[in-house]
């Protein structure tokens, strides 16, 4: 978070990402960072919780990534598609006070939360440009999604909402401390978490740009179609690129 937050204060009117054709600058990506992190606060996620965000590539997660980071909590990334036990598997090894995933995978994982696991619901149409999100309750894909029951969850929309007029505590992060855990593909045996530190990912996004051949990538554009819950779809295609500038 710190290293992002200094180059969106280099670069406030670059483009941070591109989403279905809708652009972010990065100022505006920082504040709805802060206003994420101010939700999270106000929900009772405090430095070292778990905080399992079950996502695709969407604005929601890297909102809800930095903004753990921001806090000092700890992401626990997994696939989205995920069978309902791995999930249960999931949350259980990371403790995780809470999971963050779309309203189309909700059945699997009220299946399987438990008592004191706050489900946050986000939603892909909230984030699309219009007339898109106009159009898109329209699609095959929209219909197929299970209507929500009225309880049982918080919408993403909500909880960031919800963090209006709360002060953020000190940013205390180290470099060392654990930035995010990822799993192992447990071809040898059963999926194992690991735990990444700031320094990891801040290493592996400067050392990918040093050796990119370009002395700064700030305004260039990285096409990221690798996952946001893969250690190269999050380090390199997400972290390095918000790190350059690009």
């Amino acid at each position: 978070y710190q290293l992002l937050h200094k180059n969106a204060k280099q670069y406030p009117n670059n483009t941070a990402y591109v989403f279905m054709g809708k652009q972010t600058t990065y100022a505006a990506f920082m504040n709805r960072i802060e206003a994420a992190a101010k939700g999270l606060v106000n929900l009772g996620i405090g430095r070292g919780d778990k905080v399992t965000v079950c996502m695709p590539n969407t604005p929601q997660a890297l909102d809800c990534f930095y903004a753990l980071n921001r806090i000092g909590a700890i992401p626990n990334m997994i696939h989205p598609l995920s069978a309902t036990q791995e999930i249960a598997f999931y949350l259980e090894a990371s403790k995780s006070k809470a999971i963050l995933t779309l309203d189309q995978f909700y059945p699997k994982v009220a299946e399987v939360a438990k008592e004191g696991c706050t489900i946050l619901i986000a939603k892909i149409q909230d984030e699309l440009p219009f007339p898109l999100n106009m159009l898109y309750p329209m699609t095959k894909s929209a219909r197929a999604i299970p209507k929500l029951p009225k309880t049982g969850y918080v919408l993403w929309t909500d909880l960031v909402s919800s963090g209006k007029g709360v002060t953020l505590p000190e940013d205390t992060g180290k470099y060392d401390d654990c930035g995010a855990i990822l799993y192992s593909g447990g071809t040898t045996g059963t999926t194992k978490g690991i735990m990444l530190s700031n320094l990891n990912f801040n290493a592996l996004g400067l050392q990918t740009i040093a050796a990119s051949g370009f002395g700064s990538v700030a305004g260039m554009k990285m096409l990221s179609i690798m996952p946001v819950f893969h250690g190269f779809g999050l380090g390199v295609g997400i972290h390095t690129a918000l790190i350059g500038g690009a």
